[in-house]
């Protein structure tokens, strides 16, 4: 039986409304702004995996990238292309760890967005994810992730993770950390639960 992360998303269909609104009032700048020398400078090809509301696509759409945006939930899929009606932006109904769709489309990457997606993912799942995302990273390439930490939302599937099994995982498949940073999170509600986040940036080596 292959794995799949479809029970992961459970909730996210339901809030679909809620969620599109609330993150959609943070800019990617509010989000990210610690990457910027991390990201391409150049058009580059870029797959956004977990896209939810399109935000962050959106805006690798509008610095000129050539962007695969890949959502797994229809409610949130949907909203973000009302969103966001690019018609440069490649939307795909596809998750981790397997990719299936994304690997049809036989695209090296040269830059990999995970953000909000990892702790969706348990053990065996996150290696498989790993692999998954790996093959698909063209020479010199970079892979963000970000982990997050603290308690979890009622309705919601998540695993705790951590940098360390994470930048474990990733030195199987020849990526090397070039970012590693605890951050607060930016959501009032979750910062006062203690959630926090780890971002890290990875580049694939020779």
């Amino acid at each position: 039986m292959k794995n799949t992360i479809t029970s992961s998303t459970e909730g996210y269909a339901s809030e679909a409304s809620f969620l599109l609104e609330q993150y959609e009032n943070f800019s990617f700048e509010d989000s990210h702004a610690a990457l910027f020398d991390y990201l391409p400078q150049q058009s580059s090809k870029i797959l956004d995996i977990g896209s939810g509301t399109g935000r962050d696509a959106a805006w690798f759409d509008e610095k000129g990238h050539d962007v695969v945006a890949a959502e797994p939930t229809k409610e949130m899929r949907e909203g973000a292309i009302r969103l966001h009606p690019s018609p440069t932006i490649n939307w795909v109904d596809d998750s981790l760890p397997d990719l299936e769709k994304i690997k049809k489309l036989d695209i090296q990457f040269d830059f990999i967005f995970v953000s909000a997606v990892w702790m969706h993912l348990d053990k065996e799942q996150r290696e498989a994810a790993m692999h998954s995302v790996a093959d698909l990273l063209s020479k010199g390439a970079r892979l963000f992730v970000s982990l997050r930490h603290g308690p979890v939302p009622k309705g919601r599937r998540m695993f705790a993770v951590s940098a360390e099994e994470t930048i474990d995982l990733a030195s199987r498949y020849k990526l090397e950390p070039l970012y590693n940073k605890r951050t607060e999170s930016i959501l009032t509600g979750n910062k006062a639960a203690g959630v926090w986040w780890t971002k890290l940036v990875f580049e694939l080596q020779a």
